[in-house]
Parts: C-alpha cells; sequence; structure tokens
C-alpha cells in the first residue's frame, strides 16, 4: 500500500470518485465530512469520520492517530446563488475553515495538498477558451471564495513550505462507470444533473437564454467526466511540487439544447422545456484550455464523449429511478 491520504468533503460526489480511485491506485485513504451535503453511502471504500473539516480537535485527533501523507480537500459549499444570497456563509466555510484545517496540518508536519477549486474564478472570460493564464476576476461568491483560498495557498507556501495544487474544475458530469457509486444527493447545481433528475421526478427544464451567438442560441459549456477530475486529482499527488494551478476540462463544448437532445438520446424520455432569460454574468461559451494540465501531469481525458457522460450520470440514478418506478 501507498501512504494514507485524507479527504475532506469526501462523502460528495467529486470525493467520493477520488477516493474511489485512490484505492484502486494502492492509497490508504481517511474521508472526512460532516454529510451536511454528502452521503455516507457514496464512500465506499477507506476509513469515514463524519466531522467537519474546520474542527480543530477533530483534524487533530486524526493526525495524531495516522501518518499523513497529504490532503485532498474538496469539501465546500458550492451553489453559486446561495453564495449571492448568504456571502458570510461561504466566507466562514470555504475560506475560515480552510486556513483552520491549513494551520492544523503544517502544525502536524504535513505539507501537500490538493485543492478543489474552480473554473468560476475567472469570471466573464476574454475568449472562448480559459487558460491559467487569464485574468480571475470572479463574479459570484463562490468564485471568489475558491480565489481566495488558492491566494493563501500561495501565501502559506511562500512563508511555510506548503506545496499546493489547485485544480480548476469546468462542468463536472458523468458518474462511477462501474455503477458502484449511486447518486444520492437532494438537490442539483450543474445542467446534467438537472436534466436526468427533470426526467425522474417529472419537473421541467428553464434553458435560460435561447438568443446567444452561438449556433442554436444557447450556452455552450465544457464538460469533464468526474473520474477524469479524479485521475487529475492522483497525478497532481504525485508530481505536486512548489504552488501550481490546472484547468481541468476536455477543450470540446457542448450547447445546452445538445445536451439536452443527448439526455433524450440516451434514457429514451422527453425533456420538458421551459425558455427562460439570460442570467446576468453568463457567457455565451466557456471551454477550458486544459494544455497546461495535459503537458506537465500528463493527463488526457478518457471520458471526454458527452454520450458516456450522461450514459454514467443516468446509471448513477439507479436508486432513485428504481424508487419512482422507471427500472
Amino acid at each position: 500500500m501507498k501512504g494514507t491520504i485524507l479527504i475532506t468533503g469526501g462523502a460528495g460526489f467529486i470525493g467520493s470518485h477520488v477516493n474511489k480511485l485512490l484505492h484502486a491506485e494502492g492509497y490508504k485513504t481517511i474521508i472526512l465530512d460532516n454529510l451536511s451535503r454528502g452521503s455516507r453511502d457514496a464512500v465506499i471504500a477507506g476509513e469515514f469520520i463524519e466531522a467537519d473539516f474546520g474542527d480543530r480537535e477533530a483534524l487533530a485527533k486524526i493526525f495524531q492517530s495516522t501518518p499523513i501523507e497529504a490532503v485532498m480537500h474538496l469539501a465546500a459549499f458550492t451553489n453559486v446563488g446561495e453564495s449571492m444570497e448568504n456571502p458570510l456563509l461561504y466566507t466562514k466555510n470555504n475560506v475560515v475553515k480552510t486556513i483552520t484545517l491549513l494551520n492544523t496540518i503544517l502544525e502536524f508536519g504535513v505539507k501537500k495538498i490538493v485543492f478543489s477549486s474552480s473554473a468560476a474564478v475567472y469570471g466573464i472570460p476574454n475568449d472562448h477558451k480559459v487558460s491559467e493564464s487569464d485574468p480571475t476576476k470572479p463574479i459570484n461568491y463562490y468564485g471568489m471564495t475558491k480565489l481566495e483560498v488558492e491566494e493563501i495557498l500561495r501565501m502559506y507556501g511562500e512563508n511555510y513550505g506548503l506545496e499546493s495544487c489547485s485544480l480548476r474544475y469546468f462542468n463536472a458530469s458523468g458518474g462511477d462507470p462501474d455503477g458502484v457509486i449511486k447518486n444520492t444527493k437532494a438537490l442539483e447545481n450543474n445542467l446534467i444533473p438537472l436534466v436526468l433528475r427533470s426526467l425522474i421526478i417529472g419537473s421541467q427544464v428553464t434553458i435560460f437564454g435561447t438568443d446567444y451567438p452561438t449556433p442554436d442560441g444557447t450556452c455552450i459549456r465544457d464538460y469533464i467526466h468526474v473520474m477524469d477530475l479524479a485521475e487529475a486529482h492522483i497525478l497532481a499527488l504525485e508530481r505536486l511540487k512548489g504552488t501550481t494551478y490546472y484547468n481541468l476540462g476536455n477543450g470540446i463544448g457542448y450547447s445546452v439544447r445538445e445536451v439536452i437532445d443527448m439526455a433524450e438520446n440516451v434514457t429514451g424520455l422527453k425533456v420538458t422545456v421551459q425558455n427562460g432569460g439570460r442570467r446576468e454574468g453568463d457567457p455565451a461559451i466557456l471551454i477550458a484550455d486544459a494544455t497546461k494540465a495535459e503537458k506537465e501531469l500528463s493527463w488526457h481525458p478518457k471520458h471526454s464523449a458527452l454520450e458516456s457522460m450522461i450514459r454514467d450520470a443516468w446509471t448513477s440514478y439507479d436508486k432513485l429511478r428504481t424508487e419512482v418506478g422507471l427500472i
């Protein structure tokens, strides 16, 4: 076995898949999650501890009892709308608690952390494809908290020798290709799960803006499979040096209507659509330039087809589909 990795937020969507892949690669894991937004059922391996990542006492007990090689920090609140309504909540959870986490890991001699960041740090891009050299000007408070943590990590690197890698996700999608980890989230924020959940519970999907300068008038986004994200975490850990930042996306864009059409093809069901107006701050096209991750991490997405992302996501809803009689 390789070393032990502490995963904060490891009962969440991305964290649970990172945990699965770490075990497949021979690592041991400790999963720390307060289950306020994650699911215990999603943790299929490792030692699970129900506690908050900002709880210094709980953290100290972990570090005192087990030699930790590195931390993968995925615990955060991620709802953009909620962040604008309650910025103080997001400051306390995403920033203040992270400072407690960082101070504690340094206290116990851990000097490596992989951080779950977001493409939200860029705000409205200057170009359709976004690279790490582009300006970081978040337009929502969620993105601002992610950028604040990135800056704190940089300063902790300069002052305390902490090595960190911030992974800027685009739209996390898909599900466990093996069908082991099920999606049990009560609420969804991203388009693909919103569309699929609408088919399960019989709700409608609102398209925010149909008059963008794109081929079908709807926004185009870069969707990245959760298992490709998980692989990037391990590659970042194993190549960790200094303070680094990487975009994680396919470099391929799909429109809202293309996602809906593919969901209908995969499921054989019809999506109920309502056209709405544009949302403030939504760029017409947002696609990742992930060249840096490809070159420096040797990271190459393996699940980039939209059909496979939607199919794996649909499979992850088996439990909910059974409950409503779709299986």
